[in-house]
């Protein structure tokens, strides 16, 4: 769920609403067509390695602890470094996107993204592998807003964007559902590695077909580069405090000091945006009590994906003794029906207004989560792959109608920035859930009694939500 309909918001919305620079020697019709088809592959083929990426890695990760050492806090930061700076960097991406051109914004993140996956197929300890996980991360925040963008400049037509866009979705939440086996098959026979690996013929075939892609206009956008420095400060420092008091205790130096400089950060960020003519999260926003809803929702959903995803990948493997290729299989019934529970929740949207499928989504999943806690080492294989649909059915309902209430209360100029602020906000939930949900799970001892606290904790934040989502829009949008 790294990229589905709400990261096609973020990009979509980002460059919307921007005037597209006048051509000045339209093509005919039949070439357009082409080079619409070459953008449209090589969009696709960037989303695909992003959602990919960012899913595989959650079943590699006892492989990788066996490798390289490390203990669960290592692991953590593996899923961390990459979430992170993917969140942090998404507020500030698609006006980066503008300024230099789509074509370019996205040339230069596939090639970053590529290198990076070089670095982590060849990291010798745990160290290098998160250093390169932090590249990926910056590299696909760049990615994904532009390969949007890409999309709408080749297809002006209304009706002919929206199929591109429907197609450019379906591919990242192929990839999203497609990741944990993929990553179990690749790590059982090839190793760890090749999950990493794989990026790299697919990124310079990205790049070939990029070559065919018409250049972009560039566009004024204004960059916010110290409130990007102090969020992306104040997110790391609090992942590293919370992953530190969870392995070594919270009164240690070290946690002390994260969580410190985090408050900190987040303090000089507030400023930062209370200041600056244009800031890259207007603090006015949150007097919406709408958006203020949407937000909480949105870090509450992917906390609890993220989080439950991470927790069981361990358990799957560590506990029940499963392979990596069996622990990805166990959650295929999961992933792929996020796909169709996306396209449920925009006919129910339509049908009833965005706040029922809102609510029953994170209602559902609410519940299921909380079927889970009666698992242990000795429930049933198949049982426990079957009790996890109503997480990707939950999730997968609510999360487009999230977007859409958020954007249908915002000013259309405002939107881009809007998606931005959403989509980072679930991207920290998903970090922060790693994050403790690692903490409660670090003690191999006490793995199962951590896990069940885990999930509690992910329903009772959904309830939560779900109970707040009532505040939401009723009519449709």
């Amino acid at each position: 769920m790294t990229t589905t309909l709400s990261e096609r918001s973020t990009a979509e919305q980002s460059t919307a609403e921007r005037p597209t620079a006048p051509r000045t020697s339209p093509p005919a019709a039949a070439p357009r067509q082409v080079s619409s088809r070459v953008v449209l592959g090589a969009a696709l083929l960037g989303f695909f390695v992003i959602g990919l990426d960012a899913s595989a890695v959650n079943v590699a990760l006892p492989a990788v602890g066996r490798t390289l050492g490390g203990t669960t806090a290592g692991l953590q930061w593996i899923v961390d470094a990459y979430t992170l700076m993917f969140a942090a960097l998404l507020l500030s991406a698609g006006a980066l996107s503008d300024r230099i051109g789509a074509n370019r914004a996205f040339a230069a993140g596939l090639v970053a993204f590529t290198a990076a996956s070089v670095a982590c197929g060849f990291a010798p300890s745990l160290v290098p592998l998160i250093g390169a996980r932090l590249v990926q991360g910056a590299a696909a925040a760049v990615m994904l807003p532009s390969s949007l963008a890409l999309v709408r400049q080749a297809f002006p037509e209304a009706a002919e964007r929206a199929r591109a866009i429907a197609l450019w979705t379906v591919g990242g939440a192929v990839s999203t559902a497609a990741g944990p086996v993929v990553g179990g098959a690749l790590t059982s026979s090839l190793g760890w590695q090749a999950i990493f690996f794989l990026n790299i013929p697919v990124g310079l075939l990205t790049l070939a077909v990029l070559a065919r892609v018409p250049s972009s206009p560039r566009r004024a956008a204004s960059m916010d580069p110290l409130g990007q420095l102090t969020a992306v400060i104040a997110l790391g420092a609090l992942t590293f405090g919370v992953i530190e008091g969870g392995a070594s205790g919270f009164g240690t130096p070290s946690a002390i000091a994260g969580l410190l400089v985090a408050a900190l950060a987040a303090a000089a960020f507030v400023v930062t945006e209370m200041r600056v003519a244009d800031p890259m999260v207007p603090l006015n926003l949150f007097r919406s009590r709408t958006a203020s809803v949407s937000l909480a929702i949105g870090f509450a959903v992917n906390a609890a994906f993220y989080g439950t995803v991470f927790v069981l990948s361990l358990f799957f493997q560590q506990v029940l003794g499963q392979s990596a290729v069996a622990a990805g299989l166990m959650f295929l019934p999961m992933t792929a029906l996020v796909a169709v529970a996306n396209v449920g929740s925009a006919k129910a949207a339509a049908r009833f207004g965005p706040r029922m499928p809102i609510t029953v989504g994170q209602l559902v999943c609410a519940l299921g989560l909380l079927a889970l806690l009666g698992v242990d080492a000795s429930t049933d294989k198949l049982l426990i792959a079957l009790m996890l649909v109503p997480l990707g059915i939950g999730l997968g309902f609510a999360v487009p109608s999230l977007t859409a209430v958020m954007l249908g209360d915002i000013d259309p100029a405002r939107a881009g920035m809007a998606g931005g602020v959403l989509n980072a906000g679930r991207q920290t939930g998903g970090a922060l859930a790693v994050a403790v949900f690692g903490a409660l799970v670090s003690d191999r001892a006490s793995f199962v009694p951590g896990m069940h606290l885990s999930l509690l904790t992910a329903a009772l934040l959904l309830l939560v939500t779900t109970a707040a989502a009532l505040a939401l829009p009723r009519g449709r949008r």
